[in-house]
Order: C-alpha cells, then sequence, then structure tokens
C-alpha cells in the first residue's frame, strides 16, 4: 500500500509540474507575440523566459513557446482574456486567462464560479472595484528605506511581500500603468533584482468576511488558479 501511494504521488507531483510547464509556456507565447521574439527587447518575454527556467521548464518546451508566439509554426495562437464575476459572499473576482480556445475556457470558468455559490458577470462587472496599475517584484541586499526607494524609481506605493513561500524578502512596487517601464529599469539601475514586472489588478476595498466565510473563497480562488487556463486571479481580499 505505501509504494502504491508513493506512485501516486509522483505522478500527482509530475501532473503538477506539467501544468506549471503549459502555464509557463502560454506566458512565453504571449509574451513573444505582443513583444516579439528577442528577449532582449521584450522585457515581458526576457522575464518569462527568466520564470521558466527557474522552474526548471525544458529549453525545448521555451524554445518551442517562443516559436509558437513569433508565428513561426502552424499550431493554434494562444490569446489573453479576462473574466469578472462575483464568488461566494460578493467577493469580486477578476481572472486572467491565456487559451487556444476561450468557449472552452469561459465554460470551464462560469463553472467553477457557480460550485461555489458565485456567478461569472459581464465584462465591466467587478472591475470597478480595482485600480489597474503597474507592479513590479523586486529584491535586494540591504534595504534601508523602501519609501524612498519607491520614491526615485517613480513609484506610488510600496509594501513588503508577505508571500510565505518564498525564503528571501522582496517588496512590490506600484505605479501608474504608463510608468511599468520606467519603475522596472530604474528598479535595475540602483541595484535592485527584478522577480515579476507586470501590469495587475490591485483591489481598492477588500471584503470583509468570517475565517469559514474566506476559506471558502480562498477554496474557489485556487481552483480558479489550478484552471489549466488560467495566467492571474484577483479577488477583493487582504
Amino acid at each position: 500500500m505505501g509504494k502504491g501511494w508513493k506512485t501516486a504521488g509522483k505522478l500527482e507531483t509530475a501532473k503538477k509540474k506539467g501544468a506549471l510547464f503549459t502555464k509557463l509556456a502560454r506566458e512565453i507565447a504571449v509574451s513573444a507575440r505582443m513583444g516579439g521574439p528577442d528577449p532582449e527587447s521584450n522585457t515581458r518575454l526576457k522575464l518569462a523566459i527568466t520564470a521558466a527556467r527557474a522552474a526548471s521548464c525544458p529549453k525545448d518546451t521555451i524554445e518551442r513557446a517562443i516559436k509558437k508566439g513569433a508565428g513561426l509554426d502552424n499550431e493554434s495562437v494562444i490569446e489573453e482574456c479576462t473574466y469578472e464575476g462575483y464568488g461566494p459572499h460578493g467577493v469580486g473576482i477578476i481572472v486572467e486567462c491565456q487559451t487556444d480556445n476561450k468557449t472552452r475556457t469561459v465554460s470551464e470558468i462560469r463553472l467553477l464560479f457557480k460550485s461555489h455559490g458565485g456567478a461569472l458577470g459581464e465584462p465591466g462587472a467587478v472591475s470597478w472595484m480595482f485600480d489597474r496599475v503597474a507592479h513590479v517584484n523586486a529584491k535586494k541586499n540591504q534595504v534601508t528605506d523602501p519609501e524612498e526607494e519607491a520614491i526615485e524609481v517613480g513609484a506610488n506605493e510600496v509594501e513588503i511581500d508577505q508571500d510565505p513561500t518564498e525564503t528571501e524578502i522582496s517588496y512590490n512596487f506600484y505605479g501608474a500603468v504608463a510608468d511599468l517601464e520606467l519603475i522596472r529599469s530604474s528598479l535595475v539601475q540602483r541595484g535592485w533584482e527584478i522577480i515579476a514586472a507586470e501590469l495587475i489588478y490591485k483591489s481598492k476595498n477588500d471584503t470583509k468576511l468570517s475565517p469559514t466565510q474566506h476559506e471558502e473563497v480562498v477554496q474557489l480562488l485556487k481552483e480558479l488558479d489550478e484552471e489549466e487556463d488560467s495566467h492571474r486571479v484577483y479577488a477583493t481580499l487582504p
């Protein structure tokens, strides 16, 4: 029985790794399609490749994704799409997806919302609950005054990253959409290592929930995040 459990565990690990590689490859393909196949002139693509390599994504998978995004093969095109809806207890949720079949994706996203007592909405249904902002996650040794760093690079806000899965401390810098590249490049010049640089949805006000209600929403968010075509998930939660 023990051996069988270990085998099942290995298969589950392999399945999760495969799903991760698929998501990483889609980000590479979309980045290459939008900004070109050269990572030196396409910051989003360069960061996507770096993330894929950090996750031990195979080299041929990365190269294939770049070619696919650049239109150098005959495979289907990966597109970005965004869905909005209400989760349980009125929590606003936005799901950014990358897919080669929007009909399949919207059907699966709608089913997840419905199965948790939520509902998928029309465009604009909950986006008013969020601000669209530039976000740069970065780290640096011996950060004396992060607020001063934010001012120097043109960011409007900075906060320490509380991700419990990371052993190293990093900081989230937020600013105007148009200032994303300015903030990223300025941080690099000041000795910061960039982990992510992207446009995100930032909740204006968090929905107040009891611990039990919070867990119910988190379960939906986890399933949305694990859905094959999802790329990023945002919610009005702290």
